[in-house]
Formats: C-alpha cells, structure tokens, sequence
C-alpha cells in the first residue's frame, strides 16, 4: 500500500486498509453468497457511484446467474451526511417476485438503504438483501445492520476503492481515511 499522504479540497488523507484486505474480504463474502444463493437467480441492485468496484470485484467470484442493475442515490454532501435522500438513477421496473441482492459500498447512517428497502418493498421485491463492504455500527441512526459485510470500521470519513470526496479518489486502489 502507498504510504503517501493525498491531498484534495485542502483535507488530507492517510493510508487506512490496503487493497490485498478488501480483497480478501470479498472473497469470504462471494463464499457466502454463492452458498445463500445456491438456488435461485441472483438480481444484483449496485448503488451508484461508491460501489462499482466493489460490484465488479464481487461478481467476478460468484458463480450463478446474475442480472445486474444499478441505482443512483445520494445522501452526501462533501464528507457529511445530508440526513436525506435523493433518488437520482430510478429503479428498474422489472423487480417484483425477484430475489434482490443490494451491493453497497458503505453503510453509516443506514438512512439511504432503509429508503432504498422501502422502495424495494412497495415495487414487490420477493426477497432483498444487502451486501456493504464496509459497515460503520457506530454512525448507524437507523440501527439496520447489513446481511453481509465485508468489514467493520470505526467513524472514520475514508476514500478509495469507489469511495470518494467530492469527486476525488475514487480511482484508489486501497482506502484512506480523513487525517
């Protein structure tokens, strides 16, 4: 892991949790989902922007049929949350009667995937899901704990690996946190 500190917007960033750990823990997550799911069809809602790599690691270890779509919500403002919602990539249409499985880059407050559930409900979702790569209990105001994690860290604002601030370090192989 780059041990180099970066710099956007005047914050600074330092080296947190290398790329070899995310790895290794979405290999133990696939493990579980390819068991969970051994049955039936998987159809993967990935959020928008933070989890395409994450999305793209994952499906590339399970082995099942998979339909894949995305979402796009918002609830962040530079590094903190809004406490609101915003839909900006709608659903699909064609969710009813399906085993969902959500791929989320990160859960904090749990307000945007408790709105997401809800909506998933109404259109007649068979049965939903949540993968987080990373979890944080200790920001959680909705108390919405996901059914798999990759891992769980403290309060820390990170970037990387699909994670960003306003924009900056997505591309990161490995995560940064706020210094």
């Amino acid at each position: 892991m780059q041990q180099e500190l970066l710099h956007y917007n005047n914050k600074t960033f330092i080296p947190y949790i290398d790329s070899g750990k995310i790895i290794s823990n979405i290999d133990s997550m696939a493990l579980q989902i390819n068991k969970d799911y051994a049955e039936t069809e998987i159809y993967v809602l990935a959020v928008l922007n933070g989890a395409f790599m994450f999305t793209s690691d994952l499906l590339k270890r399970i082995h099942k049929n998979v339909i894949v779509n995305f979402v796009k919500l918002s609830s962040y403002s530079g590094s903190e949350s809004t406490g609101e919602v915003k839909n900006i990539l709608g659903l699909p249409d064609d969710i009813q009667g399906k085993s969902i499985l959500i791929l989320e880059d990160i859960i904090d407050t749990g307000l945007t995937i408790k709105s997401l559930l809800n909506q998933l409900e109404i259109m007649g979702a068979k049965k939903t899901k949540v993968a987080s790569l990373f979890y944080k209990p200790s920001s959680s105001k909705t108390g919405y704990i996901p059914d798999y994690i990759g891992m769980e860290i403290g309060d820390d604002f990170i970037i990387g690996y699909g994670l960003d601030y306003n924009g900056y370090g997505r591309n990161l192989e490995s995560i940064y946190k706020l210094r």
